[in-house]
């Protein structure tokens, strides 16, 4: 008797060795209505708002048996959501108890930035395909160990959740004007990311029953409790994330480096000059004096060099989205527009084409974000967000904090993945996890 997993499996495995792979009309509607034997089975971890919103996504290629959070009342909330676990989902506390589960497929992983690498790596040595949210990593070490581990792993799917790289319409067509030369050779590229917020002091608090903060920090440091510091907030924490780096750069810088071809390994910036950055709170060696307030950089313009010459700047001024000027013309983009006059103009007519999507989408068919995922499942391949590229996209945007946090320039060796004569800012290439949660190096 063939069993789902075997199906998976062995629909993944004539894929790869076929030599072309046949295109069916999958769609949301078409995978809701697979036979139960062709539906993979997928936990959830971290189910907040972000997470309950892409469970809710997931459920509509798979079935979602468990589901999974430190605060007990999102478990238990996503549990009985109709479009998510339809109360017949397991709810669970602990992350381990969904990897351990052999008739799980899939994992979601939407927790708190912190905690992304270490689960991502356990649930590929699971065996299970990862969907993942961004940004992925934490450091530029955690670059390191989730690649490693996807190269260990490449059977496996592994799936960021940075959806712009599914906009054909804008993000897309502006990558293609970019990499068909016609706005020139690329000089100078803005990305406009806004600014994190400021605030605190707060106040330090018992933690709520439903919640278990010491599972919650994870490798961070042990602190008391402050309620802006968990949840949606702890983006404004570097110990969490890397503020508006990491939380709209991992969206725009990954759009910018893969225009300008950025995007493998061993490229990158050889110069990051953060000295036009200020934080809310005083720093010191890199890292606040105050433990009670929002600490990631409110305001700032990181200047970002590559060996190309290209120069790319990373500030909170100005509009979100990313410009690219050129020698022979300049476009803007963002998620609700893309203009300028090589779009007015419309340069690109007959230059993008179903076959430059397709090609975008590394051979794919071109459709949702979500949709490509459960592609490659079935057929293998890399998906549009793959781990790879992300990384590299990651470096920059960690290199930058690193930069605004020290209020300097430091240089970057793409190749060795170092940086380069500065002692104190390669201390930030890694951190000292917790006991108890460790990362595996596999």
């Amino acid at each position: 008797m063939t069993t789902r997993r075997d199906f998976l499996k062995k629909s993944a495995i004539a894929a790869g060795a076929a030599t072309a792979v046949p295109y069916f009309p999958w769609n949301e509607k078409a995978f809701a209505n697979q036979d139960a034997n062709d539906r993979p089975q997928i936990g959830c971890i971290g189910v907040g708002s972000m997470g309950s919103g892409d469970a809710r996504g997931h459920a509509k290629f798979g079935d979602i048996v468990a589901v999974c959070d430190v605060d007990s009342r999102r478990a238990e909330a996503a549990k009985n959501n109709p479009g998510i676990g339809k109360g017949k989902a397991d709810a669970y506390g602990d992350y381990r108890k969904v990897l351990e589960r052999k008739d799980i497929d899939v994992v979601s992983v939407v927790t708190p930035d912190h905690w992304h690498v270490k689960i991502a790596i356990e649930a590929l040595e699971a065996g299970k395909h990862v969907f993942c949210q961004k940004p992925l990593t934490l450091t530029l070490e955690e670059n390191q160990l989730i690649r490693n581990a996807c190269k260990k792993h490449k059977d496996l799917v592994f799936f960021v959740g940075t959806q712009q790289r599914s906009d054909r319409g804008k993000f897309l067509r502006a990558i293609n004007m970019v990499q068909k030369g016609l706005l020139g050779d690329i000089q100078n590229i803005t990305v406009g990311i806004n600014g994190g917020p400021v605030g605190g002091p707060f106040p330090k608090v018992d933690p709520p029953k439903e919640l278990d903060w010491d599972m919650w920090l994870g490798q961070a440091p042990k602190v008391d409790y402050i309620e802006k510091r968990c949840h949606y907030q702890f983006r404004w924490w570097y110990e969490y994330s890397g503020g508006k780096f990491t939380d709209w750069g991992a969206h725009h810088v990954d759009i910018a480096t893969w225009a300008i071809g950025e995007d493998k390994e061993g490229m990158g910036p050889v110069e990051i000059d953060g000295a036009d950055a200020k934080h809310p709170v005083p720093f010191e060696n890199g890292y606040p004096t105050v433990d009670d307030c929002y600490n990631t950089s409110h305001d700032y313009a990181v200047k970002c060099k590559f060996g190309s010459g290209i120069e790319m700047t990373i500030t909170s001024r100005g509009d979100n989205g990313i410009t690219f000027e050129g020698t022979k013309g300049r476009i803007f983009v963002n998620r609700g527009k893309i203009v300028g006059k090589p779009i007015e103009e419309n340069w690109d007519e007959g230059k993008y084409t179903e076959e430059d999507v397709t090609a975008l989408y590394k051979g794919k068919q071109p459709e949702g974000h979500k949709n490509n995922f459960y592609r490659c499942i079935r057929e293998g391949g890399l998906p549009i967000s793959d781990v790879y590229s992300h990384v590299q996209a990651m470096s920059t945007c960690h290199l930058a904090a690193i930069a605004a946090r020290l209020g300097r320039a430091i240089k970057w060796n793409p190749k060795s993945e170092q940086i380069v004569g500065d002692e104190q800012a390669q201390a930030f290439f890694a951190r000292e996890r917790r006991e108890g949660f460790e990362i595996l190096k596999v």
